[in-house]
């Protein structure tokens, strides 16, 4: 049961975070999950050490661990959208 609350929260955190980002007309509810997933394991690497909040993949389904994990996400849009030339932005 927590394997789909964390698929559910992860592609909740993932799409707030493709919405920021102007990206939410290029991804999918799949890649949506993979953005929440994969952002909050970037929060957990770089932002955790720092504030020792734990993030979404440590099962804190808290306020500043979802916020924390929407960080690591949006950290996560803007490096892709660096390494591919900002073509994601643009339509």
């Amino acid at each position: 049961m927590n394997f789909i609350i964390w698929l559910i929260v992860g592609g909740l955190v993932g799409w707030v975070a493709s919405m920021m980002m102007g990206t939410n007309g290029q991804q999918g509810l799949l890649l949506n999950v993979i953005v929440g997933i994969v952002g909050a394991f970037v929060a957990g690497w770089l932002i955790t050490p720092l504030l020792g909040i734990a993030t979404i993949n440590q099962n804190n389904f808290s306020l500043p661990g979802l916020l924390v994990s929407l960080v690591g996400a949006v950290i996560l849009l803007a490096v892709v959208g660096l390494l591919s030339g900002g073509r994601m932005a643009r339509r």
